[in-house]
């Protein structure tokens, strides 16, 4: 299908599940709600309904149409085929122009599945991230992929996502690399000044943050006696945000509550989120967006993983791969806490994923396509080719 100029404002529909995707798209939303070249239509699909009711409100962002396809301890195929029914349905019902899906949850992949079945054109943001290993991380690292052989458009972060693309055979017309909209969110956060640091002390400030599925287990409890362990050196606040997710505080909570100088918070919002890593002195994290975060305000950050899909923060020397072994975070935490030379090389190695303008490149792009009547469907020749 392509969207003749006449059709302006084209009717974007952004599908998000989880918190990351309600942070990454924010900007994007924002930004389409700002102008008179589309009309953006929200969809929550709930993947993690108490976390993105706590924010979207606070990022500018009014979901149109909310799913709940969460169910207690659901497996990934029972949540992907409600995910896949549920946004067909929608789809069907509404007919966008477009679908915009971000990352690589699982909300994402269905959203591009489902508009794929419905032949409508996908964007992907926050494209080409690959760390190589099909299942590592899991599954975020096949969603990804998958995705990227279903989008039409596909918005790299980086130069090296983008060339990741390419040479996967996506045609490069199809590839625009705009810097990270996380960058875009984090500034405008900061810029609103509302947030609140979860910090209470003046001791040396660790924030972490640990939910992969692929660490979860023993694998997570041999972190969290890790950080007990540096806690037990009397000159850290560790502030550790809780994720949701039961298997996190089934390992977590016995290795950590109690311990003087680790505050267990329950999930920040963003706006407070913000705040807490600015005023942090090192991340500890398994996450990925912080990866890209910590950068733009000279955080130090360990990641605690095998593989990372952001390699760029490592090989700028801003974030240090360390693995999830319990002696390697504590050497590792306690070099960059007691060697003020190493951690000045890490705070001052800059940020490598963008300038905070990713959303208006994206935007652009997509108006620029949309107005010249560029073929933007399914077409004999493979998945949404321009041919």
């Amino acid at each position: 299908m392509s969207t003749p100029p006449s059709a302006l404002p084209v009717r974007a529909m952004l599908v998000l599940g989880t918190r990351p995707e309600a942070i990454k798209l924010a900007p994007v939303a924002r930004a389409m709600a700002a102008g008179p070249q589309f009309e953006p239509l929200v969809v929550t699909t709930g993947q993690h309904r108490e976390m993105l009711h706590q924010m979207l409100g606070m990022l500018g962002v009014d979901a149109r149409i909310s799913l709940d396809v969460m169910r207690t301890r659901q497996q990934l195929s029972d949540l992907t085929a409600r995910l896949v029914r549920e946004l067909g349905g929608v789809l069907r019902e509404q007919r966008p122009d477009l679908v915009v899906v971000q990352g690589d949850t699982t909300t994402a992949l269905a959203g591009a599945l489902a508009a794929f079945y419905e032949k409508i054109p996908v964007a992907h943001v926050e494209a080409g991230l690959r760390t190589g290993v099909i299942d590592n991380p899991f599954p975020e690292e096949l969603n990804r992929s998958l995705i990227g052989r279903i989008a039409r458009w596909h918005f790299a972060p980086t130069p090296a996502a983008a060339r990741h693309l390419t040479d996967e055979g996506v045609p490069g017309e199809q590839v625009f690399t705009t810097g990270n909209t996380v960058i875009d969110n984090l500034l405008w956060v900061l810029t609103e000044g509302a947030g609140v640091s979860a910090f209470r002390t003046d001791a040396k400030r660790i924030l972490v943050t640990l939910h992969r599925r692929e660490n979860q287990g023993e694998r997570m409890r041999g972190m969290g006696r890790a950080l007990a362990r540096l806690a037990r050196r009397g000159d850290l606040e560790i502030v550790l945000p809780l994720h949701k997710s039961p298997a996190v505080r089934e390992a977590l909570l016995p290795e950590l509550e109690g311990h003087q100088g680790i505050s267990l918070v329950e999930p920040l919002d963003y706006l407070d989120f913000a705040a807490t890593l600015a005023e942090c002195d090192l991340v500890l994290t398994d996450s990925g967006g912080i990866q890209e975060e910590a950068p733009s305000l000279a955080k130090p950050s360990l990641v605690l993983r095998t593989t990372t899909e952001r390699p760029e923060a490592v090989e700028a020397g801003a974030a240090r791969l360390i693995g999830t072994d319990p002696e390697a975070i504590v050497t590792w935490a306690e070099r960059l806490l007691d060697d003020p030379a190493e951690y000045r090389r890490m705070a001052t190695a800059g940020n490598p994923f963008g300038d905070g303008e990713a959303a208006h490149r994206i935007l652009g792009q997509l108006a620029e396509d949309f107005a010249a009547d560029v073929p933007v469907g399914l077409t004999a020749s493979g998945p949404y080719s321009t041919a």
